[in-house]
């Protein structure tokens, strides 16, 4: 079974045991369960519901693997010819998370 979720603005079309690399969840520790209700769509095929903007009942459970950084982005801007340089990076928080299951609802 699929489904689409929307998590921190975000959209997923995930299925059962898919892995995701999502912005940190707060208050989510490693182990921890997490229970999305934004289910945007559930099914595939003919037996496909889709909600307006979410689906009744139809929730999908994550559990949280890991909380780790990403790579380090550097962000760097210059003027040409005008001696202006400026170099800044940082990491991203991420929480690395498993689809455990999916109710239609």
């Amino acid at each position: 079974m699929k489904a689409t979720i929307q998590s921190q603005g975000r959209q997923f079309t995930v299925s059962e045991q898919d892995v995701l690399f999502l912005n940190r969840i707060d208050g989510a520790e490693e182990g921890s369960d997490v229970e999305v209700r934004e289910v945007l769509m559930v099914g595939s095929g003919a037996e496909a519901r889709i909600g307006t903007p979410f689906v009744e009942g139809a929730s999908v459970t994550l559990k949280v693997l890991e909380n780790k950084k990403a790579r380090k982005v550097t962000v760097f801007k210059k003027h040409r010819r005008q001696g202006y340089k400026r170099r800044r990076g940082h990491r991203q928080h991420l929480s690395v998370v498993r689809v455990e299951s999916i109710q239609a609802g």
